[in-house]
């Protein structure tokens, strides 16, 4: 499971290949880590993690989340980069935004067509796997540069589908 954060406004990115109490991950594309992840109150992370013990209180206020770690606190925002959220698609990042397909599956639909102009949230590609369609959208309002999807294709996770600017 892919997940993007927001930790104190810096963008991270984490990869969980496993999920607890025997937790392996993936953190900024470092390698893959090891972590035993115990829950002993509502709340209340114990971690151990490369020999070291750390609590981790996380709490919910007007915010957001904030985890406290050996007094330092930590405002986080989680996020999956396959949904598509109302505020992912209000900020304006600049440069191009590609759209890749999150997992190996086939295009059954194309939405869009190169030189179109699309609004955030609007589907671009439709991708089949496992017997379930998951579209693609756009994470803000721009224009369709390149349009590498073709209806009928099998994709590779990870493949660009779409650019947009």
């Amino acid at each position: 499971m892919k997940r993007e954060l927001r930790i104190d406004g810096l963008e991270h990115r984490i990869e969980l290949r496993s999920s607890a109490p025997d937790c392996r991950f993936s953190f900024d594309g470092a390698g893959e880590q090891e972590a035993q992840v115990e829950m002993p109150q509502p709340g209340v992370y114990s971690i151990l993690i490369g020999g070291r013990s750390y609590d981790a209180f996380v709490e919910e206020d007007a915010a957001g989340t904030v985890v406290s770690i050996d007094g330092h606190r930590f405002a986080i925002e989680i996020r999956d980069p396959r949904r598509w959220s109302k505020n992912a698609a209000g900020q304006t990042r600049p440069g191009v935004q590609t759209i890749a397909s999150p997992m190996p599956g086939k295009v059954v639909r194309v939405l869009v067509a190169a030189g179109d102009t699309v609004e955030p949230g609007q589907g671009i590609v439709v991708v089949e796997a496992m017997k379930m369609q998951n579209e693609m959208k756009a994470a803000r309002a721009g224009r369709v540069l390149a349009l590498a999807a073709k209806e009928g294709a099998t994709v590779a996770a990870g493949e660009i589908l779409a650019t947009i600017e």
